[in-house]
């Protein structure tokens, strides 16, 4: 029996093991995390009693919502268990009055948005890297940089990066932030957004700066140096020409899709971006 319904806390060891299943880096905290920032919008579809499926929508306002997490166990693809998730997201997210819907989808997922009118909005890309572990976790000033971000992702997701912020390494300048978090295979950089390309170098210089003083407070041992992954808009080319002097390369290709009003924020300041699944 096939029972299409919310997800719960309950469901957070299930939807890992999909996510897993599908090589992505997200944690069980990831999972929390959007169950938190929006109950209603996280889905999953069981067969016999056993969680197969998943689709999340995070809403900013009406004016954007954001789809993710569109997973299937390796056993169940081929049965239209997306598709039905994806219409029920749909349905909700016009009932709800959202403006435009957007989602990050790999070369597999795009022929089924495109029969759900999403268009082509442009590229993004993982690139990864190895890094010394970060040190200790800052605050974020969301007041000083709210506004600078609203602008670079066209929308007020305040609620969103007080959650990141809650999560991991954060550092803040006047004209921008970066944040950083832990992943299942590997270290997570982003959101980062800064004013110019100065403001962004600064940024990530304070970043290596940190593993420097951690390296020389502990000189008995070598910080930990582990992967990252640094998702970003190849569209921002200052961002490309900083992961490349970082030694940052690129591991794969997504293609961020739109429905409904059109809208963009300011890429030339979106440094990196929070997550496929939250933009």
């Amino acid at each position: 029996m096939e029972k299409l319904r919310q997800l719960s806390s309950t469901d957070i060891a299930a939807s890992l093991e999909l996510s897993v299943f599908a090589g992505w880096n997200q944690t069980a905290e990831d999972w929390r995390m959007l169950l938190r920032l929006d109950p209603e919008g996280c889905f999953g579809l069981e067969v016999e009693d056993r969680l197969v499926a998943t689709t999340t929508l995070i809403c900013y306002g009406k004016q954007l919502g954001w789809i993710g997490m569109v997973l299937t166990h390796p056993e169940f693809r081929g049965r239209g268990f997306a598709k039905r998730l994806l219409e029920h997201v749909l349905q909700r997210a016009d009932a709800a009055g959202i403006c435009t819907l957007k989602l990050d989808a790999t070369d597999q997922g795009k022929p089924l948005y495109e029969k759900y009118g999403f268009k082509t909005e442009q590229a993004v890309e993982r690139w990864g890297g190895e890094c010394a572990e970060v040190g200790a976790a800052g605050s974020l000033d969301l007041e000083g940089v709210g506004v600078l971000d609203t602008k670079g992702f066209g929308v007020d997701r305040s609620v969103l990066l007080q959650a990141l912020a809650s999560r991991g390494s954060c550092i803040c300048s006047g004209g921008g932030f970066l944040m950083t978090r832990t992943g299942r295979s590997a270290a997570y950089l982003g959101p980062c957004v800064a004013r110019d390309v100065k403001t962004a170098r600064d940024l990530l210089s304070q970043l290596f700066q940190r593993r420097r003083e951690v390296k020389a407070a502990i000189q008995s041992r070598q910080p930990e140096v582990r992967q990252w992954y640094w998702d970003l808009l190849p569209d921002n080319k200052a961002a490309i020409e900083i992961a490349n002097e970082l030694g940052f390369t690129p591991k794969r290709q997504l293609t961020r899709m739109v429905r409904g009003e059109g809208f963009r924020g300011q890429d030339g300041l979106v440094y990196a971006i929070a997550g496929f699944e939250i933009g």
